[in-house]
């Protein structure tokens, strides 16, 4: 991809907001082209609704290119209108030589009159947040104007160009089949490239003598700008069978989709038991020196301090050693579910003996109910993950296992290991419910257990540990989010393939044909991979 400089305003909030790309990408329009399975009708439309995009481009360059006061910056422009003319002249020539017409008559669809008006109105200076809409008459008004405009553009061409790239590079280029291959290639052209890096050039020289109250405009215009196109994709009238989004695709009269989803380093950036640790000691300090008689007594600060970092170094010395444990054993050359539950119960001997010394050591004693419900609230979650709505300050009563379990998307239950108190204050002890990747699976095939007769339930499992493994491939659908070397080493030694699930989903998509169904099978020995919440967010809900 081409980037601007790293500095620049254009590259910046594309960096910010580029999760919203994948909400594009997971639409059964692009999945559906992907493929090559699109209906030819549904492409035609949306070329028809392109010809709309490319009228108003051209004219909102135009009236940047009034807007600019630079001689270099209006030439600079007045190449990127003539483009964009020279592409609404040749449009027909280009879809005929795609394997298409265009129709002869085109009515505009709602999502793309939302796009063009934008883009129009913000060229024509009546910008939302603008103290004076519509007023320009100075020399620098204008210039602002000019980046306004820039900023409604630059993230509509940088987000087909990612788009295109991505869905390029499933294909096999020396197989010419592909339907709209040539319509790919176009967006990945060094042409259309050039065309994307210097609108974002322009953009970040047109912001330069802006203010903070200005550019924090332009931001918002941008985000605005991808959002309008991702419901843009997101209408485009695909009337067939699609693999996305799960939850249309999985019809809640005819049966139930039932979500899992681990807590800690998959919804948290970070393992949660760090923040009670953190907890205890904050409170250790303002704690009453002359603790009375019958108050569960508690270590010093510094103590805990010590302790805590004993426990945590402890813990990451001895889990690298039972993981190169397991791993001693002679890798397997097929998937082989037996031999990796097996060999997990090392794992599940090792975080015992953890839970254990953590109980031993006192470190979470005296800590009061109400304070660790208040240090929830400043958990740190994975970009995304809030926004989804699998996790909202869960943290009261779990130690360090926890499985969320949903039936809908408006409740879900915990399921986790949880403290022992007396009148809200901690004792230390732990009940232990979840202590095991094995625990984890038992809990898992509970819950299932009130739909055994229903042969229309399906069940995702959002994973990103070792401890996941089993609950994962259990599942219809397992999905492995974040970097965990441990998993993906242990996960390889025993056979699972890792697929990324955009890519899974396409060559799905290929599969299916008219009339035709299709179903997720739990222990292929396969998982799907994805690098953020967005994704996962996209493919069950959609945009």
């Amino acid at each position: 991809m081409g980037e601007a400089d790293e500095g620049g305003i254009a590259r910046k909030w594309w960096i910010k907001f580029k999760d919203e790309s994948v909400f594009a990408k997971y639409t059964p329009f692009f999945v559906c082209l992907a493929s090559g399975s699109l209906n030819c009708d549904t492409f035609m439309h949306f070329i028809s609704q392109d010809v709309h995009f490319l009228k108003a481009f051209a004219l909102a360059y135009e009236l940047a290119e009034e807007c600019a006061d630079d001689e270099e910056d209006k030439l600079a422009i007045r190449k990127l209108r003539k483009r964009v003319k020279q592409k609404l002249k040749t449009l027909d020539s280009l879809v005929r030589e795609w394997g298409f017409e265009l129709p002869e008559e085109i009515i505009t669809d709602d999502a793309t009159v939302k796009c063009t008006d934008f883009l129009l109105s913000t060229a024509s200076g009546k910008v939302e947040g603008e103290k004076v809409l519509g007023k320009i008459e100075t020399p620098f008004e204008k210039i602002k104007v000019a980046a306004y405009t820039l900023s409604a553009i630059s993230p509509c061409m940088r987000l087909f160009e990612v788009i295109a790239k991505e869905i390029q590079a499933l294909l096999n280029p020396d197989d010419g089949s592909h339907l709209y291959k040539k319509w790919i290639d176009y967006y990945c052209s060094q042409s259309f490239q050039e065309s994307a890096l210097q609108t974002e050039e322009l953009l970040d020289k047109l912001s330069v003598l802006l203010t903070g109250e200005e550019l924090e405009v332009i931001k918002k215009l941008y985000y605005k700008a991808i959002k309008l196109h991702v419901n843009f994709f997101a209408a485009q009238p695909v009337k067939q069978q699609t693999t996305v989004p799960l939850s249309w695709v999985k019809d809640p009269v005819e049966g139930h989709l039932t979500l899992f989803c681990d807590f800690d380093w998959t919804c948290t950036a970070f393992d949660s038991s760090s923040i009670l640790a953190e907890l205890a000691i904050v409170t250790a300090q303002k704690s009453d020196p002359d603790q009375s008689e019958g108050k569960l007594t508690r270590m010093s600060s510094a103590d805990l301090r010590n302790t805590w970092d004993v426990l945590s170094t402890k813990y990451t010395e001895e889990y690298e050693q039972c993981i190169e444990s397991i791993m001693s054993s002679e890798a397997v050359a097929e998937f082989e579910y037996e031999g990796l539950r097996e060999a997990l119960k090392q794992l599940a001997y090792f975080e015992k003996k953890e839970n254990s010394r953590v109980v031993q050591s006192g470190v979470l004693k005296g800590l009061n109910l109400e304070d660790i419900k208040r240090a929830s609230q400043h958990l740190i979650f994975q970009d995304g993950c809030r926004r989804s709505a699998f996790a909202s300050g869960i943290l009261s009563e779990t130690y360090k296992s926890c499985i969320i379990h949903f039936r809908d998307l408006n409740a879900f239950r915990v399921h986790s290991n949880e403290l022992v108190y007396e009148e809200s204050i901690s004792t230390g002890e732990i009940v232990n419910k979840l202590e095991s990747p094995l625990e984890k699976l038992q809990a898992f095939n509970d819950i299932l257990k009130d739909h055994s007769n229903d042969e229309q339930n399906l069940t995702v499992y959002i994973g990103g540990s070792p401890g996941d493994l089993l609950c994962l491939l259990e599942a219809d659908i397992g999905i492995v989010i974040g970097s965990s070397s441990s998993l993906r080493r242990l996960g390889d030694h025993f056979g699972v393939s890792f697929v990324p699930l955009f890519s899974s989903l396409v060559e799905r998509q290929k599969e299916l044909v008219d009339g035709s169904s299709y179903k997720w099978k739990r222990l292929t020995g396969t998982l799907y991979t994805v690098s953020s919440w967005a994704e996962i967010h996209a493919f069950i809900l959609g945009p």
